[in-house]
Parts: structure tokens; sequence; C-alpha cells
């Protein structure tokens, strides 16, 4: 499936700022089932731009605007390709859970079975997991365990934006029943960790199919987890739509939780309120893309979070370049 996707993020500054410094997770991966046919990233006001990759091995690029300005305009355009699955994967033994607790698994997946950030087991999840019946699960294989706690993830909670937002703990999503894509991701990741089966967050988008039951938004960016299993290596669950990651989800970026793999976030110097407007479109190509492949630039998509709504010192500007010029 040839995918284009345009994504739009917009910030507008009340006062103008003096200088704004952006770091971007918005490339499309390469991969065995996934092709990167183009990528370029358009800013305005424009601004040289850097790129590194983190310690995940996302793509990474960061720029810094350094003249008085009001507003802030980023477009990315990605062309991606993307392979069906023609062989889903099977219930595995029971063996699988004495896999999972080998040495290399714990050394190679470490960063990925502790709790980070907002995966975390909570009073409220830990309520959730006996109402729900979740630890029974654990007599299943480790694959079917996985299954059946993203069918129940998607059948406890409502999809409905507004009710969280990017800073909210999965508490408030699960006190509330109801959240969007990264507060399902989170709950199951801290599910799974807890069962010792290493899970990862993922960023991307999602070519929306209403007929095939998906509830996302169709006009927003995506997350879902990809949890490790010794016989099968990663493998996607999105339990926001109840599927397993096929040729509809374009990966972005993977991390411990939404935290690592923010679309955008920085800061900006001066005395003014910001205001966000992010738009995404994800559709067939219409025609094949003649491009070669190559990497051009991207763009970003998420608000800044509590950093960009603070005002940034000379000190905090200096210390960002400084340890992006390191990370480089």
């Amino acid at each position: 499936m040839l995918l284009e996707i345009r994504h739009v993020t917009q910030y507008h500054y009340e006062r103008p700022v003096r200088e704004s410094l952006m770091e971007l997770w918005m490339q499309p991966q390469k991969g065995a089932r996934q092709r990167l046919v183009s990528f370029e990233l358009d800013i305005e006001p424009a601004a040289q731009i850097f790129s590194y990759a983190d310690s995940f091995g996302n793509a990474v690029y960061h720029f810094d605007v350094p003249q008085p300005h009001d507003g802030l305009t980023i477009i990315a355009r990605s062309a991606v390709e993307t392979e069906p699955v023609h062989e889903w994967p099977m219930p595995l033994d029971m063996g699988e859970w004495e896999r999972l607790k080998s040495a290399f698994v714990k050394g190679e997946c470490f960063d990925y079975l502790q709790p980070h950030g907002f995966v975390q087991v909570t009073p409220a999840l830990e309520t959730f997991i006996a109402e729900h019946d979740l630890d029974a699960l654990r007599r299943r294989d480790p694959f079917s365990a996985v299954q059946a706690l993203c069918d129940t993830i998607y059948k406890a909670f409502e999809y409905q934006p507004g009710v969280t937002d990017a800073d909210s703990p999965i508490d408030l999503a699960l006190s509330a029943g109801r959240g969007v894509c990264q507060d399902f991701a989170h709950v199951m990741l801290a599910v799974c960790r807890a069962w010792g089966i290493p899970a990862r967050y993922v960023s991307g988008y999602l070519f929306t199919d209403r007929e095939a039951g998906d509830r996302s938004d169709p006009d927003a960016t995506h997350a879902w987890v990809e949890v490790f299993l010794p016989s099968y290596r990663w493998v996607g669950f999105d339990p926001t739509n109840n599927v397993m990651a096929g040729e509809r989800h374009v990966a972005v970026a993977v991390g411990r939780d939404y935290g690592d793999v923010t679309p955008s976030r920085g800061v900006y110097k001066g005395d003014s309120e910001s205001h966000l407007a992010v738009g995404v479109s994800v559709r067939r190509a219409r025609a094949a893309v003649a491009e070669p492949e190559f990497l051009r630039l991207p763009r970003p998509s998420a608000p800044f979070g509590s950093a960009n709504r603070r005002r940034a010192s000379a000190d905090a500007i200096r210390e960002q370049q400084q340890r992006q010029q390191q990370q480089q």
C-alpha cells in the first residue's frame, strides 16, 4: 500500500518571541515491511535543520529560529510503501514464558521491561487488572495473553478525544473509562511489563478504515504497542482498534512511552502565550511516487508540552543547544 502523509503543525504566539528551539520525531521508519519513499520538511520562518539518531534508533531533527517571530509553521510530507502481513503469528507453547526470562531478553530489552514516565503500575491500574481478571490471562501462552489483553482494553474503554491530554497519567483514563490511543497504549504497556513481557510505545499514523471498525481519529497521529516475543521478535498490537499492526500502520518512532517520541517539542524565549493547531492527512497515493528513496527532511506534530508553556531563559536555550550538539 502506497500512502501519502501530510502533517501540519502551527504555533501562534500572542506576542513575538525572540527565539524558538525545536526537536522533531516525524520521519517514518525504514524496515522490512515499510519503505520510506520520500520525506521532506518545510519550516516557516526558514531555519537550518540538523539531525541525529536517538538512543532508540529514531531519526530526530532539530532547528533553531534565532530571530523574532509571532508564528511557526512546520509541514512534513511523507510517502511510504507498506507491505501486507501474509501470515499472522500463531499461538505459542507455554515455554515462551521461560524464554522471556532469559538473560538475553532481559539485557536486550531492559528499557522496555521497566516502569517509566506514563507507564506505571498504579493502584488504579491494579484495580483494573483485578476487575477484569487480567492475571488469569497468564495461564495462556504469551502471544494469546497479549492478544486477549488488547481485546479487553478495547472493550473496556470508549474512544473520546478531549478527556485526557498529552501529559495525562493513565489514572485519568482508567477513572473515566475513556481516552485516546496514547492512553490505551500506556495501559497495555504497563500490564505487559508487569507480566515480564518487553513492550514499547510506537508512534506513527494509521490509514483509517471506518468500514473495518476503526475508531481512531483519521486527522490525528496514532499510537500502538509492540511486544517482544523471543519466537517472533517484535509484534505490533493496536488496542485502540483491536487489531494487529499491519499495512495500514505507518511507524515513525519507538520508545518507552509517549514522552520519548513526542512528535515535536521545544522551548521559546519570550514572554508570550502559545496556541497550537495540528492537521494530519493519510491517504492512498493517487499514482506511483517517482522520486528515488532518499532522506530530505521531516516535520513535527504534537504540542510543546509543559516546556513550551513556560518561559525559557537564555540559559535554558544555551543548555538545550549544547545538549543537541553533543547528541549529533
